[in-house]
C-alpha cells in the first residue's frame, strides 16, 4: 500500500505541475500539441537553425510539436496551412496526426524498408537539418537507460552523417548521466561546432538537455 500511495502522490504532483506549467498553457493557446515546441523555438532563435528553403527530417516526431514549429518557420506567412518554402519529413514508431505539408512515416528507420521509403522521399537530396526528440521508455535502471539513450543518439548521428549537407546541422535530445561525455566527444569527432544546450522550456529538475552539431568535418 505504501508504494501505491507514493505513486499516487507523485502522479498528482506531476499533474499539478503540468497543468500549471506556463509552457503547457502557451502551447494550448498557440495550438501546439506539446510544450516541446518551445524548446526547439528557443534553440532556433539562439542559433538560427531554420531557414526558408531548408530540407529537414524530424526523428521521433510524435505527437508533432516540433514538426508544427518547423512548418511555421518554413511557411512564408508563418501560417499553419498553405505553401511551404522547404520540406519536412517526419518519422516515429507511433502514429502522428497529420500536419499539412509534413510527410510523415510511421516506422523504425533502423529497418531497411522504412529507411528506403524515407530516402526515396528525400529523392537523393542532402538535408540542411536533422532534429531528434527521440527518447526511450525508461526503466529506472541507470545503466540500462543510459545505454538506450546513447543508442538513439548514435542512430540519429549516423543518419545525419549519411544525409546532411556539409554545412548541415544535427540537434538531438539526450540526458546528463552515464555516457553523456562520450556522446559529446562523438559529436566533436565529426562536427566543427558542438554546443550543449539547456533551453529554459526544459524543466529545471530534468536531466534532459540538447546537443547541437554544425558543419561536418
Amino acid at each position: 500500500m505504501k508504494v501505491r500511495t507514493k505513486s499516487k502522490k507523485v502522479n498528482k504532483a506531476w499533474l499539478n505541475d503540468h497543468v500549471n506549467d506556463p509552457y503547457v498553457k502557451l502551447a494550448q493557446k498557440e495550438g501546439y500539441r506539446a510544450r516541446a515546441a518551445y524548446k526547439l523555438k528557443e534553440i532556433d532563435e539562439e542559433f538560427h537553425l531554420i531557414k526558408p528553403g531548408d530540407r529537414i527530417v524530424d526523428l521521433g516526431s510524435t505527437p508533432g510539436a516540433w514538426s508544427q514549429y518547423l512548418r511555421h518557420r518554413l511557411s512564408p506567412a508563418g501560417a499553419a496551412a498553405g505553401a511551404l518554402h522547404g520540406s519536412i519529413v517526419a518519422l516515429d514508431l507511433l502514429p502522428m496526426e497529420a500536419i499539412e505539408g509534413v510527410h510523415f512515416f510511421q516506422g523504425d528507420f533502423r529497418e531497411p524498408d522504412v529507411l528506403a521509403q524515407l530516402e526515396a522521399t528525400l529523392g537523393g537530396e542532402r538535408l540542411d537539418l536533422v532534429v531528434s526528440d527521440m527518447a526511450p521508455n525508461l526503466s529506472g535502471i541507470a545503466s540500462s537507460d543510459a545505454a538506450r539513450v546513447s543508442n538513439l543518439v548514435e542512430l540519429a548521428f549516423d543518419f545525419a552523417l549519411h544525409h546532411l549537407k556539409p554545412d548541415g546541422a544535427l540537434l538531438v535530445k539526450l540526458f546528463h548521466g552515464s555516457g553523456y561525455s562520450q556522446l559529446v566527444q562523438l559529436f566533436k569527432s565529426r562536427f566543427r561546432v558542438v554546443k550543449p544546450i539547456k533551453p529554459k522550456a526544459s524543466r529545471s529538475h530534468s536531466a534532459e538537455t540538447f546537443l547541437l552539431g554544425r558543419g561536418l568535418k
